[in-house]
């Protein structure tokens, strides 16, 4: 294992340490609790919280910010942040207007967060919303879920619910939109190598030399099946064929997303990005917005993944909307 790291047990704070010195001007940081704060607090909207293992960066701690997230809870690498910790979270940026809880579809991250809602309303009658993101098509009911996993489309729902809100919606019509989001969006991904967690020191499976796994999980979870590794053309229909299966996107304008698991260099990603391109065009998809680059990655892992929300003119102007963090900024 070759990492920049200190203590392998370290790796969240020290990381941490480095985002609060790196952004004090849109961030603040508990390091104790492991939550990033937007550094301003805008009274009166309703705010928004995700978060989940750490990792996948920049989701979610480069995704707070104006026009985004409220808050990101980052738990330890790959593992669900703990009930305290949201229940943290959630009361302090309440400012009375409700709190929205973004969750990917993964048993440990839906149970904190459920229990962390409870506690928050007990304790401080914090009003809480919650929409579960499960768009990944390419298993169900696999080992960390029950039903579909939550992925890339967690970025769709994100920016367009912050959007919403940093407008001075209500809870109701935050969370509205953000289940909308989840509800119209699917995503598959695609892994060339594995990734190695700080803590264990080995990689998290073994592929082939010219082994690739289709469908994998952000974690690492198996995916579909394995195969020999293709040419990117063939590996774009690997990535299309399963989501236009799963979902109707013609007729309505697309927003695509062609996401690096942290390990793919952007070169690489632009031209996966061509492929699936050509092949949404085919298939009589209008992709209206995208997004190539890494926005949900897994560590080091080699590997990309594709999403794509069926939107409207509604979510198309959200998704316009102003933004700054430093994972995702423009109209600033």
């Amino acid at each position: 294992m070759k990492k920049l790291i200190n203590n392998p047990n370290d790796v969240v704070t020290d990381s941490l340490t480095g985002v609060a010195a790196a952004h004090p001007d849109l961030l603040e940081v508990d390091l104790p609790n492991h939550i990033v704060y937007r550094a301003t607090k805008k009274d009166g909207k309703v705010a928004i919280i995700s978060g989940g293992g750490s990792g996948h960066e920049p989701l979610h701690s480069g995704f707070v910010g104006e026009g985004m997230l409220d808050a990101a809870c980052c738990g330890e690498v790959f593992t669900s942040p703990v009930p305290d910790q949201i229940m943290e979270a959630t009361n302090r940026v309440d400012s009375g207007a409700g709190v929205l809880h973004i969750v990917k579809n993964y048993t440990g991250d839906v149970m904190n967060f459920e229990m962390a809602a409870e506690m928050a309303a007990d304790m401080e009658g914090t009003t809480v919303r919650a929409v579960i993101v499960e768009d990944d098509v390419a298993v169900q009911d696999s080992l960390y879920t029950a039903g579909r996993r939550g992925v890339g489309g967690t970025v769709f729902v994100e920016k367009i619910a912050g959007a919403l809100a940093e407008e001075g919606a209500d809870l109701d019509a935050v969370a509205e939109v953000a289940q909308k989001v989840a509800d119209n969006t699917r995503s598959f991904g695609l892994a060339l190598t594995s990734c190695t967690v700080p803590a264990a020191g080995k990689p998290t499976f073994e592929l082939g030399e010219n082994e690739i796994e289709l469908g994998i999980g952000i974690h690492g979870e198996p995916g579909r099946e394995r195969r020999p590794l293709q040419s990117a053309h063939e590996l774009a229909k690997e990535l299309v064929d399963p989501i236009l299966h799963d979902m109707d996107f013609t007729g309505a304008p697309v927003l695509a997303m062609l996401g690096g698991m942290g390990g793919t260099p952007l070169s690489e990603l632009y031209l996966m990005y061509g492929e699936v391109a050509k092949l949404l065009k085919e298939a009589g998809v209008e992709v209206a917005r995208v997004l190539v680059g890494d926005y949900v990655t897994s560590l080091e892992m080699a590997g990309c993944a594709l999403s794509l929300l069926r939107a409207d003119e509604e979510l198309l102007r959200l998704w316009d909307a102003p933004v700054l963090t430093t994972g995702l900024r423009w109209g600033k």
